[in-house]
C-alpha cells in the first residue's frame, strides 16, 4: 500500500486538524505521512481582508497538491473561496465539529458584561460587524496570528477579548479557556465554519472518500452556495447556518452592514429526499431573498468567491 501524502499549514492548529485527519485515515488502513507547507497568509502581517480573505491560505497547499508534492490537503472549510478550483476535488467533508465563535476575555467577562471601551481582537471582518451590532461600545482591534497570538494579547493586557472559533480551541485542548460560548442564533458564524474539507486532485478522491460524512456535506454546501450566489467573498460580512433534523434541511443567511448598524436576514428549509439537489435549493431560496431585501447596499459583497 502506498503511504498517503497529507499537506497542512504549519500552525498548531492546522497540525492539530491534519492529525485528527491522518489517525482516521489510519483507523480506515491507510499509511500517511504528514507534510507541512508555508502559505503566504501564515508569514503576512497584514490583515486579513486586505490579503484578500481567508482563501490566501488555500493557495500554497493547492499549488503543492497541484506539483505532486503532496497527495491530500486539509483545510478549514471556511478558509476555502466557494468557486470551483481547476483540476481539484473536495473528496470528503468529515464530521462537522462546533460551529460557534468563542469569547475569551479577562477575568472571566462574557459579550454582555465586557466594559465599555473594551478592546476586543478579531480579524474577521463578520465578527466586528457582530461585535459592533451587540455592543457599538466596543473598540474593535483588527489582529492577525494563530491562536496562542490571539489570546497571548489578552494574557498580556494588550487586549480584553479576542474572539476565536470554537473548533480550533478543541482541536487545540483549549476550549475551556473560552469564556462564553456564543449561540448560533443570536451569533451566526462563518459559512463551513467547524468543518474541514480534504481536497485532492480529480480523479484521486479516493483517497480520502472514506471519511465523506454526507450530511455535513449537505449543510455546509448550502452554506458555501450562499455566499456563491450573492458573490461573496470569503471575508465578507455574511454568516450562514443549516442543520439537519428529521429529514428538514433548515438553512439561515445573514448580511451584515460593516459598521454594524444594519443587517438581513433569511431563513428556508426543504425535506432532503424532495429534491435532487436540495442544497442547492434551499441556498437558492436564502440568497434570493437576501438579495431582495437589500443585502447588497449593505456590503461590499463582490470579490473572489
Amino acid at each position: 500500500m502506498s503511504v498517503i501524502r497529507i499537506g497542512t499549514r504549519g500552525s498548531a492548529l492546522a497540525v492539530a486538524q491534519t492529525t485528527t485527519i491522518a489517525n482516521a485515515l489510519v483507523a480506515k488502513g491507510a499509511e500517511v505521512e504528514i507534510i507541512t507547507i508555508t502559505t503566504h497568509g501564515d508569514v503576512s502581517t497584514e490583515s486579513l481582508a486586505s490579503l484578500g480573505g481567508t482563501g490566501v491560505f488555500a493557495s500554497a497547499l493547492r499549488e503543492a497538491l497541484r506539483a505532486g508534492e503532496c497527495d491530500v490537503v486539509v483545510h478549514s472549510l471556511k478558509d476555502l473561496p466557494t468557486a470551483p478550483e481547476p483540476g481539484l476535488s473536495i473528496a470528503a467533508v468529515p464530521k462537522r465539529a462546533d460551529a460557534r465563535d468563542a469569547i475569551i476575555a479577562r477575568d472571566g467577562l462574557t459579550l454582555e458584561t465586557l466594559p465599555a471601551g473594551a478592546r476586543v481582537g478579531t480579524g474577521s471582518p463578520r465578527r466586528r460587524a457582530q461585535l459592533l451590532a451587540r455592543r457599538p461600545d466596543l473598540d474593535v482591534v483588527d489582529i492577525r496570528g494563530n491562536v496562542d497570538t490571539r489570546i497571548g494579547k489578552v494574557a498580556a493586557g494588550e487586549l480584553d477579548a479576542v474572539i476565536l472559533a470554537a473548533a480550533g480551541l478543541s482541536r487545540l485542548g483549549r476550549l475551556e479557556e473560552a469564556t462564553e460560548l456564543l449561540g448560533i442564533d443570536g451569533w451566526p458564524t462563518a459559512p463551513g465554519q467547524g468543518a474541514l474539507a480534504l481536497e485532492t486532485r480529480t480523479g484521486e478522491e479516493k483517497l480520502a472518500k472514506a471519511l465523506d460524512h454526507r450530511p455535513t456535506r449537505t449543510i455546509v454546501e448550502a452554506e458555501r452556495s450562499v455566499l456563491a450566489i450573492l458573490e461573496a467573498g470569503c471575508a465578507a460580512p455574511v454568516a450562514a447556518h443549516g442543520m439537519i433534523d428529521d429529514g428538514l434541511l433548515f438553512l439561515s443567511g445573514r448580511v451584515y452592514a460593516p459598521d454594524g448598524t444594519q443587517h438581513v436576514t433569511s431563513s428556508h428549509a426543504l425535506y432532503v429526499d424532495d429534491t435532487p439537489n436540495p442544497a442547492a435549493d434551499v441556498s437558492g431560496r436564502v440568497a434570493a431573498e437576501l438579495i431582495a431585501l437589500g443585502a447588497s447596499g449593505l456590503a461590499p459583497l463582490g470579490g473572489d468567491a
